[in-house]
């Protein structure tokens, strides 16, 4: 018979094999200082939590009413299995449009300093106008739009429970930010690790750490706990869609091609990646990386070969995996 009660003497040596294994290498401590260090949550002063408003926001989050034919809800983009991002390149839009970016996880939306992947957007309240009017996605004018939800006599009640008004430009994108605001998720073995139990990562997962941090300066752009500094660089990903990025936005030469940098928060499940999801797996990303980017003709200066060994990118692979 075995006992499913592990004995102390058990607990014992698997903590004493752990710091050992940790003792092995020295650990990044200021960076997993910086892991317990979350940011403050800004709320608009117009737009303070309220839970009438975020269950509001959530129902209008999950329901296609809100795109031109009610084919498609934010949720279709952004899919809960999926770190609330999706599982191809490009998400199709109302009657399958094709856009040109892939849809990005929402969790921890709320942190985030700006929006989209050019970073042209301030605020959460402005950018949930974006999916709701772009032609390759809801294809709806956001008056036309408020006038349905008037229509409808259960959206009607609720925004004037929430808001004490109809629904309008004001109080739909404030409902759905405050909703996104929620999204909110920092319990993973990364965490753990960083708040003290040494048994959160696996062994190849710890040498991932040292390796993210140290030799393939990973933390160069992805760190803090969010994972991003939330800068803009060409990462060495080959395009060829036209697709300007930053440069879009400032058209300055020196925007042309960069993106903004992705929090690695799940990232293990949120494939495909790249800004127009052309790499299908993190062994793709890895190889990428570790290759020094395509050579692409605006690759930032930061990217270069790294030449990890195939037991190093197997050990990287695992930290990335317990983020």
């Amino acid at each position: 018979m075995f006992s499913n009660t592990t004995s102390p003497f058990a607990l014992l040596v698997a903590t004493a094999v752990t710091a050992l294994l940790v003792g092995c290498t020295k650990q990044p401590t200021g960076e997993l200082d910086a892991l317990r260090n979350w940011p403050q949550m800004d709320y608009p002063e117009d737009n303070l939590p309220d839970a009438q408003k975020i269950a509001l926001g959530e129902h209008l989050f999950k329901d296609p009413i809100l795109s031109l034919d009610s084919s498609i809800s934010c949720a279709s983009c952004h899919k809960t299995e999926f770190a609330l991002a999706d599982n191809v390149a490009i998400s199709p839009g109302v009657q399958g449009r094709l856009g040109k970016r892939n849809s990005p996880s929402l969790l921890n939306i709320g942190y985030l300093p700006y929006f989209m992947r050019e970073g042209g957007v301030p605020t959460l309240e402005m950018q949930v106008l974006v999916p709701i009017q772009e032609h390759a996605e809801m294809d709806f004018n956001i008056v036309l739009l408020a006038e349905r939800l008037n229509q409808n006599p259960t959206y009607k009640a609720a925004f004037q429970a929430a808001f004490g008004d109809s629904a309008t430009a004001y109080t739909l994108t404030r409902s759905l930010a405050q909703y996104e605001r929620t999204l909110i998720s920092h319990e993973a073995p990364v965490d753990a690790y960083a708040n003290g139990d040494l048994t959160a990562l696996s062994s190849s997962a710890l040498s991932g750490l040292n390796l993210f941090f140290g030799k393939a300066a990973c933390a160069t752009c992805h760190n803090g706990p969010l994972f991003t500094d939330h800068s803009f660089h060409n990462n060495g990903t080959s395009n060829s869609d036209g697709d300007y990025g930053r440069g879009d936005l400032t058209l300055d030469s020196a925007d042309f091609y960069t993106f903004k940098v992705p929090s690695l928060r799940f990232v293990s499940q949120t494939a495909p990646y790249m800004h127009a999801g052309n790499l299908a797996t993190l062994d793709d990303v890895l190889e990428q990386y570790n290759a020094g980017g395509t050579g692409h003709l605006y690759q930032s200066d930061l990217i270069a070969p790294l030449n990890l060994s195939e037991s190093e990118l197997v050990d990287l692979k695992a930290f990335l995996e317990a983020l």
